[in-house]
């Protein structure tokens, strides 16, 4: 009830691990932690399926601007989250992504089926 109470406002902003989830119109976006592993991976689904259950989300927006690692927990909960929404004709992506991560996430083959936005440095520009 809190989350549909919240979006009436047009907005939703949740507290869990320093902001994970902000929900604007119907894109959900949840900014990864510095590492993404079992414990994180976990709350991220607990807390997206909540949101996903009671709004109308039609993409889920990965950011991962402050993501160091993953292991094969957070790549299994990408998986997960590409196919709850694909099964409810939403779309999902992976945005500011770093060059080390982006190489786990290729070597996994996510990249296949999820796009990637690499992290832009003044360098590369």
């Amino acid at each position: 009830m809190r989350i549909q109470e919240s979006y009436r406002k047009g907005f939703i902003q949740m507290n869990d691990l320093n902001e994970l989830f902000r929900v604007k119109g119907n894109i959900l976006t949840i900014r990864v932690p510095e590492e993404l592993d079992h414990h994180s991976a976990e709350k991220i689904r607990e807390g997206s399926e909540e949101i996903l259950d009671s709004l109308k989300i039609r993409e889920v927006v990965f950011d991962f601007r402050d993501t160091q690692f993953m292991d094969s927990s957070g790549i299994g909960m990408l998986m997960a989250r590409y196919r709850g929404m694909k099964q409810m004709g939403g779309s999902i992506k992976a945005v500011h992504v770093k060059k080390r991560v982006a190489k786990i996430l290729q070597l996994s083959g996510i990249y296949k089926v999820i796009p990637i936005e690499l992290i832009r440095n003044w360098d590369d520009l």
